[in-house]
C-alpha cells in the first residue's frame, strides 16, 4: 500500500480535499483496490481547525516522513501560504525527489514560493495571486481549471473536482475509461457516468 500524505495547517479549506481523500481511500472502481491510502501529516502534532471549523489531528509529522515514504503531497488552501514555510521546503524537498506534488488554491503560492513553478505549466485562482511571490514562471501560467506538469499539480479553488482528476491520473489509480466516467459524473454532473461506472463494478 502506498501512502498519499494530505498537509493539514490552520485554516485548511475544507472543500478542497474532499474528492482526492474519498476517492483514495474508496476502493470501488479503482485500478488495483487498496493500493494507496491517506495519512494526514503536520507541521507539528497539534491540532489544526479548518476555515469550515472543523479540529483535525494530523496523523504524523514532516520530521518523521520524507519523500521516499510518499506517493505524493497533497496541498491544500489555507489562508497562511504567506507564511506556511514548513510546507513550502516540504513541497521543494518532495519535488526535488521526483515525488509528485499537488498544491490547490492558496497552495500554488506555495509551490510557487519554492520555486516549482519556474519552468512548469500552471495554473492558480488568477495569475494575479502569484506575482507577490517574486516567481520566475508568469509566461508558464494557464488558465485552466488545473494543470499537471512534470509531477507538479496545480488547481484553482473553484476546481476540486479537477485538481481531483489530475491526482487520480497522476496516481494511476482508475483506469482511463473508469476516470472518464467518474469525471462525467462528478465533472459534468451527467447521471449516465454513474451507470458507466455501475457497469465497471
Amino acid at each position: 500500500m502506498r501512502t498519499v500524505h494530505l498537509a493539514l495547517y490552520p485554516t485548511l479549506a475544507d472543500w478542497e480535499f474532499g474528492y482526492v481523500a474519498a476517492g483514495i481511500n474508496n476502493p470501488d472502481y479503482q485500478a488495483e483496490p487498496g493500493s494507496f491510502r491517506i495519512v494526514t501529516v503536520g507541521a507539528s502534532a497539534e491540532p489544526i481547525r479548518t476555515i469550515g471549523g472543523v479540529t483535525m489531528v494530523p496523523d504524523t509529522t514532516l520530521d518523521a516522513i520524507g519523500p521516499e515514504d510518499s506517493a505524493m503531497l497533497l496541498l491544500p488552501g489555507a489562508q497562511i501560504w504567506e507564511s506556511n514555510d514548513a510546507f513550502v521546503d516540504a513541497a521543494r524537498r518532495w519535488a526535488d525527489a521526483g515525488t509528485p506534488v499537488a498544491g490547490i488554491c492558496g497552495a500554488t503560492l506555495g509551490l510557487a514560493r519554492a520555486g516549482l513553478l519556474d519552468d512548469r505549466r500552471h495554473t492558480s485562482n488568477a495569475p494575479e495571486q502569484l506575482t507577490p511571490t517574486g516567481y520566475a514562471g508568469a509566461a508558464h501560467y494557464v488558465d485552466a481549471p488545473a494543470v499537471t506538469d512534470r509531477g507538479v499539480i496545480t488547481a484553482a479553488a473553484i476546481a476540486p473536482v479537477d485538481f481531483a482528476r489530475e491526482v487520480f491520473a497522476l496516481l494511476g489509480l482508475y483506469t482511463p475509461p473508469v476516470l472518464d466516467a467518474w469525471y462525467q459524473l462528478y465533472g459534468h454532473q451527467d447521471p449516465s457516468g454513474f451507470y458507466a461506472l455501475a457497469g465497471e463494478q
